[in-house]
């Protein structure tokens, strides 16, 4: 029994769809060279709908440049924003939802627009070794679409967003404690702990950061000028009562209560005649 060809049946189908194909990009330039633009709007549309950006792209801006006041245009334009958004182009996207709440801040389109324009800015946000700028902007952004949209169904994804933006931050002012620890500043990390004491209260990472204070502080006082060493003994003494205080289970208890003892009998020995 003789066998199908195969190779051959492939062939005419990928020469079909080739032939397919290449009548589709004719009539697509067509459009794009032609002067009739509720053809191209049409067409904007479908290529839209069907997820081929790029193209849609191309007619979206003839139609705005066309008609920029026109419902057509008003359509383009947010269409353009969401398009490159989809791409994953997030600068570009960014740029033109922004327009956009600018443009038409009456459209029934302005809010997935502001809420598109903040996620955005969120996926601009660098990892949390990098500069925050970014990662403040995107806060900000998402912040004013919650004030301009409270009962949006959207805040519940701008606040998980939110605190994972803030988190990183936090990591980054957590990396420069450490930083400043590694590499003995002990004047730097008595400041940057303070600092991210004040700024993230209930941070789980805080135990951690309240300890490397009272090192640091212990280190800070060890290593000053006579006339500020009975000040920095007195505040390292503080603290170690405050570390005590607030994490009385915590694992660095032993160490902290060694502090406070050398902190004592260094204050004996420096200052009991001051």
């Amino acid at each position: 029994m003789k066998q199908p060809n195969y190779t051959s049946h492939t062939n005419l189908l990928l020469g079909f769809i080739l032939a397919i194909f290449l009548v589709s990009c004719s009539d697509y330039n067509e459009i794009v060279k032609g002067d009739d633009y509720q053809l191209k709007f049409d067409t904007a549309n479908d290529l839209f709908d069907k997820a081929e950006y790029l193209k849609s792209i191309e007619l979206y801006e003839q139609i705005y440049q066309r008609t920029p006041k026109s419902g057509e245009g008003e359509l383009a334009y947010f269409r353009i924003g969401k398009s490159y958004f989809e791409l994953g182009d997030f600068p570009m996207s960014g740029y033109y939802l922004g327009a956009f709440t600018q443009r038409f801040p009456y459209s029934v389109k302005i809010e997935e627009a502001m809420f598109l324009s903040a996620m955005c800015a969120v996926n601009n946000s660098p990892e949390h070794t990098l500069d925050q700028y970014e990662t403040e902007i995107a806060i900000n952004y998402l912040q004013q679409f919650i004030d301009a949209y409270p009962q949006s169904s959207l805040i519940d994804s701008c606040n998980k967003e939110m605190d994972d933006l803030r988190y990183k931050i936090e990591l980054k002012d957590y990396d420069a404690v450490k930083l400043y620890d590694k590499t003995e500043n002990y004047r730097a990390a008595v400041m940057s702990a303070n600092t991210f004491l004040s700024d993230y209260p209930r941070s789980e990472l805080r135990e951690e950061i309240y300890y490397l204070l009272v090192y640091n502080s212990y280190m800070l006082a060890l290593n000053s000028v006579e006339n500020k060493k009975c000040e920095r003994i007195e505040e390292t003494k503080e603290r170690c009562y405050n570390f005590a205080i607030e994490f009385p289970n915590s694992e660095s208890s032993i160490n902290v209560q060694n502090v406070l003892e050398k902190m004592e009998k260094e204050y004996e020995i420096s200052c009991s005649n001051n």
